[in-house]
């Protein structure tokens, strides 16, 4: 079974910035077909979307709680996702997941619609 590999937590303080990664465990997997979203989950909550982007056309939707200061992307050729994240505070401490639409080429942001979670990297920002 194919499993997401997230790299690039850590700890550190409100304003700072980080760059998660994803990749395929599997080299043979080719990411470029799916939609791969990027989710959360805060100690004592249920998982949230944080952010997707489309397989084909680069399109992007984001959580209201991490608009213009998050920016996920895609480098195909390195078959990665990435999530940028500035000016970060303190609520954005969680696990955060990377995930892969169990369906090719469909542009989605239902959480339902994803699989293949990886294990998730810790993020904590102190205040």
């Amino acid at each position: 079974q194919v499993q997401l590999i997230e790299s690039g937590g850590g700890l550190v303080q409100a304003g700072d910035s980080l760059r998660l990664s994803c990749a395929a465990s599997a080299r043979t997997l080719s990411l470029y077909m799916y939609t791969m979203g990027w989710f959360r989950q805060a100690p004592g909550k249920e998982r949230e979307f944080v952010a997707a982007i489309s397989w084909n056309t680069g399109s992007t939707n984001y959580a209201d709680s991490v608009k213009g200061r998050f920016t996920i992307s895609r480098d195909n050729a390195k078959n990665t996702v990435y999530l940028q994240m500035n000016s970060l505070k303190p609520e954005d401490t969680a696990v955060y997941y990377c995930a892969r639409d169990v369906l090719r080429y469909r542009w989605t942001i239902s959480p339902q619609n994803f699989g293949s979670w990886g294990q998730g990297t810790q993020v904590t920002v102190s205040s």
